[in-house]
This record gives C-alpha cells, structure tokens and sequence, in this order.
C-alpha cells in the first residue's frame, strides 16, 4: 500500500532501525545529502523518495497513515522478524 510517507516518519524509522544518514543513503542508492534534505521535509523527486522508502520497508519498517490507528498521526512500526 503506498502512503505519503512524511520527514517525520522518514526520521522516526531511520531511528528504529538505529541507521546513520550514510547507512540508509548507501541502501536507498542516494546521497546522504539527500537523506538529510527529506528528513528536513525538503521536496525530493518521486522516485527518490520511492528508493528511500522501499530501502526502509525492505529493513522491515512499516508507515501507518493518519487514521490507520485509533490515536495519533502517522507513525512507523517495526515488522517482526520472521521466524526461520
């Protein structure tokens, strides 16, 4: 499901994942200069945002939209790790 994934939530799943700008630019496929403009709620390309946010899914984060809760705005939440 795509949502508009906010900074806010760019920066709150970076730091669930406990990943430094260069490590979530390195996966993303883009400058760490970039990272740091999106989690500055700067405007950033679609297919940037796009790598950025599917490098974040891949790592196993999951973006709530406003509404999908009960209470609060949008967030992130960690998938748990699949059994092996």
């Amino acid at each position: 499901m795509h949502i508009d994934v906010t900074s806010a939530q760019f920066r709150m799943a970076r730091a669930a994942l406990d990943w430094t700008v260069r490590e979530l630019a390195a996966k993303a496929g883009v400058h760490r200069n970039t990272i740091a403009r999106i989690e500055a709620g700067e405007a950033s390309h679609g297919p940037t945002l796009a790598a950025v946010q599917r490098a974040l899914e891949d790592a196993g984060i999951i973006f709530l939209s406003a509404g999908e809760q009960r209470i609060g705005g949008p967030g992130v939440r960690l998938r748990e790790p699949e059994e092996t």
